[in-house]
């Protein structure tokens, strides 16, 4: 059974043995968090969209890599983001990523829509974990398997949005800094 939760008093509403152990610090954290004054940006706010989206791997590790690429390499001072568990893998067919798939395809066609992008950037990474734990890939089979699943990606963006602006990279460490390499997707058919 699923409860409720509110920001105050939920511990109560919920029965004995959940008010031990997990729940209350979830709880305790939860009304701490709702007592912190808010934090005000130091960014200048530029309200102008620039019509571009990335879709890349959640990973924590490579996060700040990805946005220095995307400003710093490809000239991108905004984008917006879909950030998953494998990034753009979920686009190329694997059946353990099937919910994400049209979620995502949702949400670009809203991106698209809503926010004008007509240019989308696909990033894949060495060493996913998505790869690894979910796909079971072997290290040596993963980049393949993954620059594989770029170009299916952006063949099944194209067929979903109708954009053709869509562009691949696999980023790789090496000497304590990530590279990004262009993925080649291949010729870009409607279906």
């Amino acid at each position: 059974m699923l409860y409720p939760l509110s920001y105050r008093g939920a511990a109560q509403s919920l029965p004995t043995g959940f008010r031990a152990g997990i729940i209350s610090p979830l709880m305790a954290e939860i009304e701490i968090a709702s007592t912190m004054p808010a934090f005000q940006s130091q960014l200048p706010y530029v309200p102008e969209r620039i019509g571009a989206a990335a879709v890349y791997c959640s990973d924590g590790r490579v996060g700040e890599h990805f946005d220095d690429f995307l400003h710093a390499g490809l000239g991108l001072p905004r984008y917006d983001r879909i950030a998953l568990p494998g990034g753009p893998a979920c686009l190329a067919g694997h059946v353990k990523a099937r919910l994400n798939e049209q979620a995502v395809v949702e949400e670009l066609r809203f991106l698209v829509g809503a926010h004008g992008v007509n240019r989308i950037v696909l990033i894949a990474h060495h060493g996913c974990a998505f790869y690894a734990e979910r796909l079971h890939l072997e290290v040596e089979r993963m980049e393949a398997a993954q620059k594989a699943d770029l170009a299916k990606a952006a063949r099944f963006i194209y067929r979903a949005t109708g954009l053709a602006a869509i562009e691949s990279y696999f980023a790789r460490p090496g000497d304590g800094h990530i590279a990004f390499e262009p993925v080649e997707a291949g010729p870009l058919k409607p279906f």
